[in-house]
């Protein structure tokens, strides 16, 4: 795995790329010099927590031969007051539709999130990480 980073002009706007070609504009916020022309780096984190919950999620609830008909996840975060203003904690909200167990929903998120995404797996554990699921 292999992604490239470049800078698009003099203030904090950068293109990230991958393998594939599929790029992502980066930029800071704009009260220190960001120009609202890209995701802030960490919201691309909360994005990569969400991506992969979501996959790891989707792949589960088909092997438990759920039928999920649509999906959304939201994601707030708390930061800390420290120089970096790292993350204190993050909170999923997943709302699921279709017919679908209560039970296997609740034991497919745990195990995503104890198991299989790697993006929340590599967090500081010092991060609290909780989820709460709607079925409609």
């Amino acid at each position: 795995m292999q992604v490239k980073l470049k800078r698009v002009n003099k203030a904090f706007h950068y293109e990230a790329v991958n393998d594939n070609k599929i790029k992502i504009n980066i930029d800071a916020n704009p009260a220190i010099g960001g120009e609202d022309k890209g995701v802030r780096p960490m919201e691309l984190l909360l994005m990569g927590v969400a991506g992969c919950t979501s996959i790891d999620l989707g792949l589960i609830l088909k092997k438990q031969k759920q039928e999920l008909i649509d999906y959304q996840v939201d994601v707030t975060a708390e930061r800390n007051d420290n120089v970096a203003k790292t993350f204190k904690s993050i909170h999923l909200h997943f709302t699921l539709w279709g017919e679908i167990n209560h039970t296997k929903v609740e034991r497919a998120i745990d195990l995503t999130l104890s198991k299989y995404c790697s993006v929340a797996l590599s967090l500081n554990t010092d991060i609290e990480i909780t989820n709460t699921f709607t079925i409609l």
